[in-house]
Protein backbone atom coordinates (compact mmCIF):
# COMPACT_ATOMS: atom_id res chain seq x y z
CA UNK A 1 0.00 0.00 0.00
CA UNK A 2 1.34 3.21 -1.08
CA UNK A 3 1.88 5.96 1.93
CA UNK A 4 3.31 9.12 0.79
CA UNK A 5 2.60 11.89 3.61
CA UNK A 6 1.79 15.46 2.49
CA UNK A 7 2.65 18.69 3.47
CA UNK A 8 2.32 22.23 1.97
CA UNK A 9 4.98 24.39 2.54
CA UNK A 10 3.25 28.15 3.74
CA UNK A 11 5.12 31.09 3.85
CA UNK A 12 3.38 33.87 1.97
CA UNK A 13 0.20 31.94 1.13
CA UNK A 14 -0.71 32.90 5.05
CA UNK A 15 -1.36 35.84 4.17
CA UNK A 16 -4.41 34.73 1.63
CA UNK A 17 -6.51 33.83 4.59
CA UNK A 18 -7.01 36.73 5.68
CA UNK A 19 -7.69 38.62 3.03
CA UNK A 20 -4.47 40.72 3.13
CA UNK A 21 -1.07 41.47 1.13
CA UNK A 22 2.37 39.63 2.40
CA UNK A 23 3.32 42.61 3.38
CA UNK A 24 0.29 43.45 5.45
CA UNK A 25 0.86 40.52 7.18
CA UNK A 26 4.13 40.40 7.40
CA UNK A 27 4.41 43.04 9.68
CA UNK A 28 1.65 42.92 11.94
CA UNK A 29 1.42 40.69 14.31
CA UNK A 30 -2.46 40.36 14.80
CA UNK A 31 -2.25 39.28 11.25
CA UNK A 32 0.37 36.81 11.04
CA UNK A 33 -0.94 35.14 13.96
CA UNK A 34 -4.26 34.62 12.17
CA UNK A 35 -3.06 33.76 8.86
CA UNK A 36 -1.02 31.04 9.88
CA UNK A 37 -4.14 29.75 12.17
CA UNK A 38 -6.25 30.23 9.97
CA UNK A 39 -3.78 27.77 7.10
CA UNK A 40 -2.82 25.01 9.91
CA UNK A 41 -6.68 24.89 10.45
CA UNK A 42 -7.27 24.43 6.78
CA UNK A 43 -4.41 22.10 5.78
CA UNK A 44 -2.80 20.81 9.17
CA UNK A 45 0.36 21.04 7.66
CA UNK A 46 3.81 20.00 9.61
CA UNK A 47 5.89 22.53 10.03
CA UNK A 48 3.96 25.69 10.81
CA UNK A 49 6.55 28.20 9.97
CA UNK A 50 5.84 31.23 11.05
CA UNK A 51 6.49 34.13 8.56
CA UNK A 52 5.81 35.08 5.56
CA UNK A 53 9.17 36.64 3.97
CA UNK A 54 11.46 34.26 6.04
CA UNK A 55 14.58 34.81 4.30
CA UNK A 56 14.28 38.45 5.08
CA UNK A 57 14.03 38.68 9.02
CA UNK A 58 18.20 38.35 9.88
CA UNK A 59 18.91 40.71 7.06
CA UNK A 60 16.65 43.13 8.48
CA UNK A 61 17.55 43.00 11.76
CA UNK A 62 20.62 43.62 10.97
CA UNK A 63 19.79 47.14 9.58
CA UNK A 64 18.62 46.10 5.61
CA UNK A 65 15.43 48.33 4.08
CA UNK A 66 12.95 45.85 3.22
CA UNK A 67 10.78 47.59 -0.03
CA UNK A 68 6.99 47.09 0.01
CA UNK A 69 5.96 45.01 -3.10
CA UNK A 70 2.87 46.24 -5.36
CA UNK A 71 0.00 44.16 -4.78
CA UNK A 72 0.35 39.98 -3.66
CA UNK A 73 4.35 40.52 -4.29
CA UNK A 74 6.52 39.17 -1.44
CA UNK A 75 8.40 41.87 0.44
CA UNK A 76 12.20 41.65 -0.63
CA UNK A 77 15.81 43.76 -0.56
CA UNK A 78 16.32 45.47 -3.10
CA UNK A 79 19.40 47.97 -1.85
CA UNK A 80 22.24 46.17 -0.22
CA UNK A 81 23.43 47.20 3.20
CA UNK A 82 26.98 46.66 3.05
CA UNK A 83 29.12 47.49 0.67
CA UNK A 84 32.11 45.25 0.89
CA UNK A 85 33.16 42.17 2.28
CA UNK A 86 35.32 44.46 4.98
CA UNK A 87 32.01 45.91 5.80
CA UNK A 88 29.97 42.91 6.38
CA UNK A 89 32.37 41.94 8.93
CA UNK A 90 32.34 44.97 10.43
CA UNK A 91 28.28 44.61 11.18
CA UNK A 92 28.15 43.67 14.98
CA UNK A 93 25.46 41.07 15.59
CA UNK A 94 21.61 41.67 16.21
CA UNK A 95 19.87 41.49 19.40
CA UNK A 96 17.37 39.02 18.49
CA UNK A 97 14.80 40.66 21.62
CA UNK A 98 15.36 43.62 20.57
CA UNK A 99 15.85 43.94 16.32
CA UNK A 100 13.54 43.98 13.28
CA UNK A 101 10.80 41.79 13.72
CA UNK A 102 12.41 38.96 15.41
CA UNK A 103 10.80 39.79 18.83
CA UNK A 104 7.31 40.05 17.37
CA UNK A 105 7.80 36.52 15.10
CA UNK A 106 8.99 34.82 18.46
CA UNK A 107 5.91 35.90 20.49
CA UNK A 108 3.54 35.09 17.52
CA UNK A 109 4.96 31.36 17.34
CA UNK A 110 4.53 30.78 21.24
CA UNK A 111 0.58 32.07 21.07
CA UNK A 112 0.33 29.80 18.08
CA UNK A 113 2.20 26.96 19.84
CA UNK A 114 -0.04 27.30 22.53
CA UNK A 115 -3.42 28.11 20.59
CA UNK A 116 -2.25 24.82 18.47
CA UNK A 117 -0.60 22.42 20.75
CA UNK A 118 -0.73 19.44 18.05
CA UNK A 119 0.99 21.57 15.45
CA UNK A 120 4.55 21.48 15.31
CA UNK A 121 5.32 25.47 14.78
CA UNK A 122 9.10 26.40 14.19
CA UNK A 123 10.54 29.81 13.35
CA UNK A 124 12.91 30.04 9.93
CA UNK A 125 16.38 30.80 10.48
CA UNK A 126 18.30 31.54 7.52
CA UNK A 127 21.71 30.33 6.66
CA UNK A 128 25.26 32.19 6.04
CA UNK A 129 24.99 32.62 2.46
CA UNK A 130 21.44 33.69 2.52
CA UNK A 131 21.78 36.10 5.29
CA UNK A 132 24.80 37.62 2.81
CA UNK A 133 22.91 37.62 -0.02
CA UNK A 134 20.17 39.79 1.31
CA UNK A 135 23.15 42.25 2.98
CA UNK A 136 25.08 42.41 -0.14
CA UNK A 137 23.23 41.62 -3.34
CA UNK A 138 23.42 38.36 -5.18
CA UNK A 139 25.71 40.17 -8.10
CA UNK A 140 28.42 42.08 -5.49
CA UNK A 141 27.81 38.75 -3.18
CA UNK A 142 28.95 36.08 -6.69
CA UNK A 143 32.15 38.59 -7.25
CA UNK A 144 33.19 38.23 -3.84
CA UNK A 145 33.07 34.46 -4.13
CA UNK A 146 35.17 34.51 -6.95
CA UNK A 147 37.57 37.04 -6.46
CA UNK A 148 38.13 36.94 -2.69
CA UNK A 149 37.00 33.42 -1.46
CA UNK A 150 38.88 33.25 1.76
CA UNK A 151 37.49 36.68 2.91
CA UNK A 152 33.98 36.04 2.06
CA UNK A 153 34.81 32.26 4.05
CA UNK A 154 35.44 34.11 7.12
CA UNK A 155 32.20 36.49 6.74
CA UNK A 156 29.84 33.75 5.66
CA UNK A 157 31.36 31.83 9.18
CA UNK A 158 30.99 34.87 11.33
CA UNK A 159 27.55 35.31 9.93
CA UNK A 160 26.80 31.54 11.01
CA UNK A 161 28.15 32.18 14.75
CA UNK A 162 25.84 34.73 14.81
CA UNK A 163 23.04 33.02 13.77
CA UNK A 164 23.36 30.99 17.01
CA UNK A 165 21.91 34.09 18.78
CA UNK A 166 19.12 33.76 17.48
CA UNK A 167 18.45 29.81 17.66
CA UNK A 168 18.84 30.45 21.45
CA UNK A 169 16.01 33.02 21.45
CA UNK A 170 13.91 30.38 20.03
CA UNK A 171 15.21 27.70 21.74
CA UNK A 172 14.55 29.91 25.12
CA UNK A 173 10.95 30.73 24.26
CA UNK A 174 9.99 27.24 23.93
CA UNK A 175 9.74 27.00 19.62
CA UNK A 176 11.90 24.85 17.14
CA UNK A 177 13.54 25.90 14.14
CA UNK A 178 13.36 25.54 10.43
CA UNK A 179 16.60 26.39 8.77
CA UNK A 180 16.83 27.42 5.16
CA UNK A 181 19.44 28.04 2.74
CA UNK A 182 18.59 28.19 -0.95
CA UNK A 183 20.87 30.72 -1.79
CA UNK A 184 23.90 28.71 -1.52
CA UNK A 185 22.80 25.66 -4.09
CA UNK A 186 23.79 25.15 -7.72
CA UNK A 187 23.91 27.05 -10.24
CA UNK A 188 24.10 29.92 -7.79
CA UNK A 189 27.98 28.60 -6.49
CA UNK A 190 29.23 25.84 -8.25
CA UNK A 191 29.75 22.37 -6.41
CA UNK A 192 33.32 23.18 -5.59
CA UNK A 193 32.40 26.83 -4.43
CA UNK A 194 30.09 25.46 -2.44
CA UNK A 195 32.37 23.02 -0.91
CA UNK A 196 35.19 25.61 -0.49
CA UNK A 197 33.14 28.35 1.15
CA UNK A 198 29.77 27.88 2.01
CA UNK A 199 29.69 24.16 3.73
CA UNK A 200 32.24 25.01 6.80
CA UNK A 201 29.26 27.81 7.28
CA UNK A 202 27.10 25.63 6.79
CA UNK A 203 27.77 22.91 9.07
CA UNK A 204 28.99 25.22 11.62
CA UNK A 205 25.64 26.88 12.17
CA UNK A 206 24.02 23.17 11.63
CA UNK A 207 25.61 21.53 14.69
CA UNK A 208 25.55 24.81 16.61
CA UNK A 209 22.11 24.55 16.00
CA UNK A 210 21.33 21.09 16.92
CA UNK A 211 22.98 21.42 19.45
CA UNK A 212 20.93 24.15 21.36
CA UNK A 213 17.60 22.25 19.97
CA UNK A 214 18.77 18.93 20.96
CA UNK A 215 18.53 17.77 18.09
CA UNK A 216 19.44 17.65 14.00
CA UNK A 217 17.49 20.53 12.52
CA UNK A 218 16.23 20.51 8.56
CA UNK A 219 18.36 21.82 5.87
CA UNK A 220 15.64 23.32 3.29
CA UNK A 221 17.66 24.12 0.35
CA UNK A 222 16.42 24.53 -3.03
CA UNK A 223 18.61 24.62 -6.46
CA UNK A 224 20.53 21.86 -7.84
CA UNK A 225 21.46 20.14 -4.25
CA UNK A 226 22.12 16.47 -6.12
CA UNK A 227 24.96 17.68 -7.81
CA UNK A 228 26.17 18.46 -3.85
CA UNK A 229 24.35 15.41 -2.42
CA UNK A 230 27.84 14.67 -0.66
CA UNK A 231 28.50 17.99 1.25
CA UNK A 232 24.82 18.51 1.83
CA UNK A 233 24.62 14.97 3.90
CA UNK A 234 27.50 15.67 5.64
CA UNK A 235 25.92 18.30 7.62
CA UNK A 236 24.00 16.15 10.05
CA UNK A 237 20.81 17.10 9.14
CA UNK A 238 18.01 14.59 8.73
CA UNK A 239 15.37 16.46 6.61
CA UNK A 240 16.22 17.45 3.22
CA UNK A 241 14.16 19.07 0.22
CA UNK A 242 14.44 17.34 -3.21
CA UNK A 243 13.49 20.26 -5.36
CA UNK A 244 11.96 20.10 -8.87
CA UNK A 245 15.05 22.24 -10.49
CA UNK A 246 17.30 19.08 -9.82
CA UNK A 247 17.43 15.48 -10.86
CA UNK A 248 14.72 13.97 -8.34
CA UNK A 249 14.76 10.24 -9.37
CA UNK A 250 18.79 10.27 -8.76
CA UNK A 251 18.83 11.99 -5.29
CA UNK A 252 16.15 9.90 -3.86
CA UNK A 253 17.65 6.30 -5.16
CA UNK A 254 20.68 7.66 -4.07
CA UNK A 255 19.60 8.52 -0.84
CA UNK A 256 17.51 5.16 0.00
CA UNK A 257 20.57 3.57 -0.41
CA UNK A 258 23.45 5.46 1.04
CA UNK A 259 21.16 8.19 4.20
CA UNK A 260 17.92 5.87 3.89
CA UNK A 261 17.43 7.75 7.96
CA UNK A 262 17.04 10.84 6.24
CA UNK A 263 13.72 12.03 5.25
CA UNK A 264 13.43 13.82 1.95
CA UNK A 265 10.44 15.87 0.92
CA UNK A 266 10.16 15.59 -2.80
CA UNK A 267 8.64 19.06 -4.03
CA UNK A 268 6.14 19.11 -6.61
CA UNK A 269 6.24 21.91 -9.14
CA UNK A 270 5.22 25.16 -7.47
CA UNK A 271 3.45 26.05 -10.57
CA UNK A 272 1.50 23.24 -11.22
CA UNK A 273 0.16 22.86 -7.60
CA UNK A 274 -1.22 26.54 -8.10
CA UNK A 275 -2.52 26.13 -11.42
CA UNK A 276 -6.58 25.21 -12.16
CA UNK A 277 -6.00 22.39 -14.42
CA UNK A 278 -6.74 18.98 -12.09
CA UNK A 279 -5.30 16.61 -14.47
CA UNK A 280 -2.20 18.24 -14.67
CA UNK A 281 -1.81 18.29 -10.71
CA UNK A 282 -2.78 14.42 -10.83
CA UNK A 283 -0.10 13.55 -12.97
CA UNK A 284 2.85 15.76 -10.83
CA UNK A 285 1.53 13.39 -8.01
CA UNK A 286 1.52 10.19 -10.13
CA UNK A 287 5.14 11.13 -11.19
CA UNK A 288 6.58 11.84 -7.19
CA UNK A 289 4.63 8.61 -6.11
CA UNK A 290 6.60 6.90 -9.11
CA UNK A 291 10.10 7.53 -8.12
CA UNK A 292 9.84 7.60 -4.36
CA UNK A 293 8.04 3.92 -4.22
CA UNK A 294 10.43 2.12 -2.09
CA UNK A 295 11.51 4.70 0.04
CA UNK A 296 9.56 4.61 3.07
CA UNK A 297 11.17 8.38 4.37
CA UNK A 298 10.18 10.18 1.48
CA UNK A 299 6.97 12.59 2.01
CA UNK A 300 5.25 14.70 -0.83
CA UNK A 301 5.91 18.69 -0.86
CA UNK A 302 4.61 21.55 -2.85
CA UNK A 303 7.49 23.52 -3.29
CA UNK A 304 6.95 27.57 -1.29
CA UNK A 305 2.90 27.72 -1.77
CA UNK A 306 2.40 30.59 -3.91
CA UNK A 307 0.40 33.19 -3.00
CA UNK A 308 -2.30 32.50 -5.02
CA UNK A 309 -3.13 28.90 -4.96
CA UNK A 310 -6.40 28.28 -4.40
CA UNK A 311 -6.73 26.14 -1.02
CA UNK A 312 -8.92 23.75 -2.87
CA UNK A 313 -6.21 22.73 -4.74
CA UNK A 314 -4.20 21.54 -1.91
CA UNK A 315 -7.36 19.59 -0.89
CA UNK A 316 -7.70 17.99 -4.41
CA UNK A 317 -3.91 16.93 -3.36
CA UNK A 318 -5.06 15.12 -0.29
CA UNK A 319 -7.81 13.61 -1.94
CA UNK A 320 -6.00 12.19 -4.93
CA UNK A 321 -3.26 10.77 -2.54
CA UNK A 322 -6.05 8.96 -0.31
CA UNK A 323 -7.92 7.19 -3.48
CA UNK A 324 -4.61 6.19 -4.14
CA UNK A 325 -3.59 4.81 -0.70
Amino acid sequence: MMNLPFTPAVYEHAARFVGRTPWEVSRNPELLYAGHRAAWLTYHHTPVVVGIDIYNLEAEAYGAHITVPEGNGIPAIHEPLVDSVEAGLALPPFDPQRDGRLPMVIAVAQRLKRDLPEADVRLPVAGPFSVAFNLRGIQNLCEDVALRPQLTARWLMQLADNQARFCRAIAAAGLDIAFFESAAAPPLLSPRQFREIELPALQRILSLAADIVGHPVPCIMGGDTFRIYDELMSTGTHFVVCNVETNQAAFVARAKVEHPHVRIRVNMDAAIVACDQPERIYREIDRIVALTAGHPNCLLGTGCLPYETPPGNVQLIKDYLASLS
